[in-house]
């Protein structure tokens, strides 16, 4: 049913390619969405333990065309559906359990984060679609967070001390509804998916977030939040934030106030040079695959921090979430 093939851009990491790449065991015979799902339900505990072992699967060359035929796979797979809320990226629902990626301008890079990782309850498992490829650019990089931890805190024992200590501190200034010319510009009806403040308050401290209403929009803080979890099911710690992202993107000041910005959970500025350091610690490990269409991308969002590269349209990622 399933081979496993190899790209240039892969890591290895003992013995272990990532991300593992499948596709149809024979090339030359006729296969169906069908048989592709029906493959997904019968192997299923060998690929979630492929998963375990890498962290992350590229299914290439099956016939997922459109975004029904992903949400197909997606349910295949059986997880329960995991809601985008208290989620910052603007994002459109498409079909099913399917939504866009992040309806940002192609111009701006989304920087490496785990999906959700300010709140309590974050996705396990996050499937990405590539429905129309890119012209040029537009991968999404992912790490190993294992090896970033170690990474770190061999090079910043120190700053990942204060990390694990403290933890971050994320304050978000947001409007009433979606900004699109912003990777992280999802107004607060989106963000906590009802458009009663009173709802929005009781589901945002649910989540571990404050609210403050301004006169336009509403104050967010989160946190302090864990920078550093413990993975169990691997037994390791892994670096899980979105610190770097927050920092070097959202530091935004307009009109006076602060919209966005992060510090240690106690209140205590981020060392810049160290958060810049960390930058480049992400790019020189991530593996970043072009993106082909039909391509389904499954990450185990406890183990794998995930971006976006600017590119030339068109392109047309599509995700889903799950528990």
């Amino acid at each position: 049913m399933f081979r496993e093939g190899q790209l240039p851009q892969q890591r290895v990491y003992h013995g272990v390619r990532f991300p593992i790449v499948l596709s149809p065991y024979d090339s030359n015979a006729t296969f169906s969405l069908i048989d592709f799902t029906e493959g997904i339900k019968s192997h299923k505990p060998w690929l979630l333990s492929r998963l375990h072992d890498a962290g992350a699967i590229l299914f290439r060359g099956f016939p997922v065309i459109s975004a029904s035929d992903f949400n197909d796979v997606v349910e295949a797979f059986g997880f329960e559906d995991h809601p985008y809320l208290g989620g910052t990226a603007p994002r459109k629902k498409v079909v099913g359990r399917v939504f866009t990626a992040n309806e940002s301008p192609p111009d701006q890079k989304i920087h490496f984060h785990h999906e959700l990782a300010y709140v309590p309850e974050f996705p396990n498992k996050i499937f990405f679609f590539c429905e129309v490829e890119p012209r040029s650019g537009g991968e999404t990089p992912i790490i190993l967070s294992h090896v970033i931890f170690e990474r770190i805190k061999e090079r910043h024992p120190k700053f990942v001390q204060e990390l694990e200590e403290y933890g971050l501190l994320y304050v978000r200034t947001i409007g009433d509804d979606d900004d699109v010319s912003s990777s992280a510009g999802r107004g607060w009806k989106s963000s906590f998916l009802t458009e009663d403040k009173n709802v929005a308050e009781e589901r945002a401290n649910k989540l571990g977030m404050k609210l403050e209403w301004l006169q336009d929009g509403v104050k967010v803080v989160i946190g302090p939040t864990p920078a550093i979890r413990y993975d169990k099911t691997r037994q390791q710690k892994v670096w899980f934030n979105s610190v770097i992202g927050s920092y070097t993107t959202l530091q935004d000041v307009e009109d006076g106030l602060v919209r966005q910005s992060v510090t240690f959970g106690n209140g205590k500025s981020l060392p810049g040079h160290i958060i810049y350091d960390c930058q480049n610690i992400l790019e020189e490990e991530c593996a970043a695959i072009p993106w082909q269409k039909g391509d389904v991308l499954l990450l185990d969002n406890w183990a794998v921090l995930h971006s976006r590269r600017s590119f030339v349209p068109p392109r047309r990622v599509l995700a889903s979430l799950c528990k």
